[in-house]
């Protein structure tokens, strides 16, 4: 366990220093890049979910914490928002993409409720390319 939160915590401080980068834009796919589509699009979304609903300390999701999954090795890079106070609790919310496809899915019980709709909006813009962030809900 105190090696998964190691692990947590240096994914989170790449994705901050990713963040801070001025003028970052999305990747691309660039040939021999060895990444997965799926992986570039979950990378975008990470680093857009963890700036504009963490960094910027959101109060919409100030119940949540990040943690990240990009690097699973059954090639379905995802994240996960669980409960602040119980990081090894159940999630709440997981959004992923599978395989070589650029799409990103999302589900769990935070979709179902009043926040699920700013969620739904977030990532898809975020998956389109745009990294801005939205209102708050």
């Amino acid at each position: 366990m105190k090696n998964f939160r190691i692990l947590t915590v240096a994914l989170s401080s790449l994705l901050v220093l990713s963040a801070c980068q001025s003028g970052s834009k999305p990747s691309t796919p660039s040939v021999g890049s060895g990444k997965s589509a799926s992986l570039l699009a979950m990378e975008t979304v990470a680093i857009a979910a963890h700036k504009c609903w963490f960094a910027s300390k959101d109060p919409a999701f100030k119940s949540y914490r990040l943690a990240n999954e990009l690097n699973a090795f059954g090639g379905t890079p995802r994240f996960l928002l669980v409960p602040a106070k119980n990081y090894g609790g159940l999630p709440l919310l997981v959004v992923q993409a599978r395989g070589n496809s650029s799409r990103v899915e999302s589900f769990g019980p935070l979709m179902s409720e009043p926040i699920g709709a700013r969620i739904h909006a977030d990532l898809t813009r975020w998956s389109s390319g745009n990294n801005a962030c939205g209102s708050t809900a």
